[in-house]
């Protein structure tokens, strides 16, 4: 499928919400309607050929009194699924009313074998079919997804033509929907859906396709040449779509062919989000990867394909495999998982994977991506090939956590035993919904004798290819190319300026306490029985684990020397690594040069843009009059004027300690505290007295310094001194949004305060009172266009912050005498 099919595809499924859903469901519904029936379209369009065969074996079975008749159903209809009701989407388009039509859509769910009903019970489509019959809405549903001009079948769509000469031939009229494309429109369609309705999934990144094939090479290139005729298993603990499965699969047999070997695959996954899970499933099934979804360990029966949370609910206990290739989740609270395992502090948690009666591997409640490499750890098999892990991580599992923590012991575990192979930096802005850098993790109990004792660092932040169209966050792939030289740079395992080799005790510290005699009221010294009594130090010291004279010898030279009083405290070994100190960014004359043309061509682009912000937003030919609020002077005569408090529902919903704390940020919006890189009043009770905020409310900050009205990105609890709305109307939600941060409004907002100093109350009783302008709902979609303005802005923020690098590094080319001036 070339990109105008694709393009085309996708823009059809899109505007399904326009034709069918709009005014009948609220926005953040349309993704619970659209992604299930896509879904079930494309397994329905794979049973059309055969429905007639397979109700005629199904009475053949029934006659014959066979009750197992799955083996003969799937034999006819050639794939692990069929449907044995008379229906097909086709045929259920043609009922009109509207209660016939719910019947005979039940029975055709109803008619699906067991591994579909899943997919269907995950979805919760039963659910949907009645809020779609309630909004008469599912009769042209089914008539989009069943419309001529578009496939969602992974099989092409064949036509008849004649030739010039009268003979005929079959071409294809339209491209089969292959599995991972079709994972790239479900990851691009929920990115869509959650930009429109304003809403970041936290933690949850789609791991694009030439990321993946990356992952896949850096598991699998290395010890080509050790594969041999076997059966290898794949596992992702954090599997999605089913992505990263089957492209690591893929690339293992096209290598393994590669070197003469003939192998066979199984692949084993878990997934916790209901729909991903459902979507993955459907499309394993489809592309033939898994033929059977269930299978047997010992006495007990496991799912291939395991639903549920991978740290509390292991769909594959006592499993070792040959690769395991994940992308978990960052930054995401795991509390629940405390719940799953019935108990209520971490400190209970006994699972092997995570603590060995010894020592802890269990990171802090807010992170949970260091769970899932240890989960890796535990499935690492004795055999001559041993286990690979490729991990995507971001920054804080290199370095968080204090020694003797969870984060640190793991890090510690991996590097004693020698398993850490590589850690790899790939580029800024590779992912759909988030800019932040990732780090990938090669961890393999085989080493190479020559990376014994050894671990590489890659930074491969600048090795990628740009996009000319920014796909979400993302503004850059990693090309054939660019994956070459990034595997270059690991088999070769060299030192140069994009690779470093280090010893495994340079990432080890000892975490020193410092002890000083205890002081009374006087300043005396304080003795008991005879003997001085000392007391912990607030402060400790690091000490790199290889310093030359080790503990003793870094606390005589660099404490005693200035405080002859402290003596030694106990020492907890920790390791970290902190990557950026063994890479400095070189910047030469024609890397300034390309930024200077590059900011040149985006000055241009902003000049051509200017006439079109005037096309527009026009203000000719507009009649307008005085506004009821002064502070706004004139606006378009046929615009509206609403009270402020007629335009929102005031919330005060408490009494939900569990959930995650927020806090209202002026550039930021209203989002989690655990993602805020400021400070905030930390809260240690009353968490049942918090307000309750939702996605898409919005909040009037405490004090007008910490952001006036911000919108809430994220659900969470927030302090009860600020006042939460919701808007009336969601439609006027983006509207609401930029008008709060205007000037104009803003100047409102200063006649609704209380208070002398810095950061006044906005005081509700008073806005609520004011009138803002209220456009026509068609006038409101110009709004969007300003998306293209920060859009605009977001690329001068990134040559401004590459300037800002330049300056930094060039300051200290110049300071340490690389650079004559």
């Amino acid at each position: 499928m070339d990109n105008k099919q694709y393009n085309a595809l996708f823009s059809f499924i899109w505007n399904i919400t326009n034709d069918v859903l709009v005014h009948a469901f609220e926005k953040g519904d349309y993704k619970k309607i659209i992604l299930p029936f896509m879904v079930l379209r494309r397994i329905d369009v794979l049973l059309e050929s055969t429905k007639a065969a397979v109700l005629e074996k199904k009475e053949f079975c029934d006659s014959h009194h066979l009750a197992d008749y799955t083996p003969f159903l799937t034999q006819v209809t050639g794939y692990p699924f069929y449907n044995t009701s008379a229906f097909t989407m086709k045929t259920l388009k043609n009922e009109i009313d509207p209660q016939r039509l719910k019947m005979n859509i039940i029975e055709y769910f109803n008619g699906f074998s067991q591994d579909v009903q899943d997919i269907i019970d995950k979805f919760k489509l039963r659910q949907q079919v009645d809020n779609l019959i309630e909004a008469n809405r599912l009769g042209s549903l089914l008539e989009k997804f069943t419309d001529e001009n578009i496939n969602l079948s992974v099989k092409p769509v064949m036509q008849e033509v004649i030739n010039e000469d009268g003979t005929k031939e079959m071409v294809e009229r339209l491209p089969g929907l292959d599995n991972h494309t079709m994972g790239t429109i479900f990851e691009e369609l929920l990115r869509k859906f959650n930009e429109e309705n304003n809403v970041t999934e936290a933690g949850e990144h789609f791991t694009p396709r030439d990321y993946v094939r990356l992952l896949g090479q850096l598991a699998i290139e290395p010890i080509k040449d050790k594969i041999t005729d076997n059966t290898y298993t794949i596992y992702d603990g954090a599997c999605g779509t089913g992505g990263i499965l089957t492209i690591v699969q893929e690339e293992i047999e096209r290598i393994a062919n590669e070197e003469g070997k003939r192998v066979r695959t199984s692949i084993f996954g878990q997934e916790l989000q209901p729909d991903t899970y459902a979507t993955c499933k459907a499309d394993l099934m489809i592309s033939g990867n898994i033929n059977k979804f269930s299978y047997r360990l010992g006495s007990v029966d496991h799912q291939y394909i395991a639903f549920g949370s991978t740290i509390s609910q292991d769909g594959h206990a006592g499993e070792k495999f040959d690769f395991c290739i994940s992308n978990p989740p960052f930054g995401t609270p795991w509390k629940e998982d405390l719940k799953k395992w019935g108990i209520e502090d971490k400190k209970e948690i006994t699972d092997p994977r995570f603590f060995d009666g010894v020592t802890s591997f269990i990171p802090e409640i807010g992170d949970c991506q260091m769970l899932f490499l240890a989960n890796n750890i535990s499935r690492m098999k004795d055999s001559p090939l041993g286990t690979r892990i490729v991990e995507v991580h971001n920054g804080s599992s290199l370095f968080t956590g204090k020694a003797g923590g969870g984060e640190s012991n793991l890090r510690k575990y991996i590097i004693e035993n020698d398993l850490l192979e590589a850690i790899i930096q790939m580029p800024d802005n590779d992912f759909y919904n988030t800019k932040i850098a990732t780090y990938i993790w090669v961890v393999t109990n085989r080493k190479e004798e020559r990376r014994k004792g050894k671990v590489q660092l890659i930074d491969a932040s600048n090795i990628k290819t740009v996009l000319d169209k920014h796909l979400g966050k993302k503004n850059c792939y990693t090309s054939d190319k660019n994956r070459k030289e990034i595997l270059d740079l690991l088999v070769n395992f060299q030192n140069n300026d994009n690779s470093v080799i280090l010893d495994n005790e340079e990432f080890g510290y000892w975490d020193v306490e410092v002890l000083r005699p205890a002081k009374n009221d006087k300043g005396e010294t304080v003795m008991v029985k005879g003997k001085v009594k000392y007391v912990k130090d607030k402060y400790s010291f690091q000490i790199p684990y290889n310093y030359e004279g080790g503990i003793e010898r870094f606390f005589e030279k660099e404490v005693q020397q200035r405080d002859p009083e402290a003596i030694l405290g106990k020492a907890t070994l920790g390791y970290e690594i902190r990557f950026a100190n063994y890479f400095s960014r070189k910047v030469d004359a024609k890397e300034t040069k390309d930024l200077q043309v590059k900011i040149g061509s985006m000055q241009k682009e902003v000049l051509s843009l200017l006439p079109k912000l005037s096309d527009w937003f026009r203000t000719d030919n507009i009649d307008l009059k005085e506004s009821k609020n002064p502070i706004f002077g004139k606006i378009p005569a046929h615009w509206d004027e609403i009270q402020f408090k007629y335009c929102f529902d005031e919330i005060n919903d408490t009494g939900h300690p569990d959930e995650e704390m927020l806090c209202a940020t002026q550039n930021k919006g209203v989002i989690p505290q655990s993602l805020y890189d400021g400070s905030v009043v930390a809260v240690t009770k009353g968490f049942e007295n918090l307000k309750l905020v939702k996605k898409g409310d919005f909040v009037i900050s405490l004090r007008s310094f910490q952001g006036g009205i911000e919108y809430a990105y994220y659900r969470g609890i927030i302090s009860a001194a600020y006042t939460i709305l919701h808007p009336i109307d969601e439609d006027y939600t983006e509207y609401f949004k930029y008008l709060f941060k205007s000037s104009v409004f803003i100047n409102v907002l200063k006649t609704c305060v209380t208070g002398i100093r810095e950061g006044q109350n906005i005081n509700y009783n008073i806005l609520g009172n004011k009138y803002i302008p209220i456009p026509p709902k068609d006038e409101i979609k110009g709004f969007t266009k300003l998306n293209e303005v920060n859009e605009l802005i977001y690329a001068f923020e990134d040559n401004v912050n590459a300037l800002k690098e330049y300056k930094k590094h060039l300051i200290s080319d110049i300071i340490t005498g690389k650079i004559k001036v």
